[in-house]
C-alpha cells in the first residue's frame, strides 16, 4: 500500500488549495479513505472521510462548507478541495485508510493502517 499526497503550500486567508493522493497497491473501490491533519504542538484532527464506493462522506464541523472531499477511483486519487482557508487550517494534512479506532477516538496517525507522508499546508498573510 503506498499513499502519496501531493498539492500543499503557501496560500492566503480565504484563499484555496486542491491537495491530492495517489494511492496504490490495494483496490480503490469500496474502501474508506481519510484527510486527517496536524497542527504544529497540536493534536491529529480528523477532517474528512469518503466511502471509495458510493461516494459517501463525512466532514468535520471544523470545515464543514469549506473542504470538500471526493475520489476518482478510476485513478485511484483521493482529493481535498480546501476553500476559504484560514490560519488555523495551516497544518500537515495525511491521507489514510484502514482506521483501528472511531472518528471520535482518532488521535494519532498509530490509528491507521496506513498514511501519507503528509502535504504541508501553510495558510498565511
Amino acid at each position: 500500500v503506498q499513499l502519496v499526497e501531493s498539492g500543499g503550500g503557501l496560500v492566503q486567508p480565504g484563499g484555496s488549495l486542491r491537495l491530492s493522493c495517489a494511492a496504490s497497491g490495494f483496490t480503490f473501490n469500496n474502501n474508506w479513505m481519510h484527510w486527517v491533519r496536524q497542527a504544529p504542538g497540536k493534536g491529529l484532527e480528523w477532517v474528512a472521510s469518503i466511502w471509495t464506493g458510493d461516494a459517501t462522506t463525512n466532514t468535520a464541523d471544523s470545515v464543514r462548507g469549506r473542504f470538500t472531499i471526493s475520489r476518482d477511483n478510476s485513478k485511484s486519487m483521493l482529493y481535498l478541495q480546501m476553500d476559504s482557508l484560514k490560519s488555523e487550517d495551516s497544518a500537515v494534512y495525511y491521507c489514510a485508510k484502514d482506521l483501528h479506532a472511531t472518528l471520535a477516538t482518532i488521535t494519532s496517525l498509530a490509528d491507521f493502517g496506513y498514511r501519507g507522508q503528509g502535504t504541508q499546508v501553510t495558510v498565511s498573510s
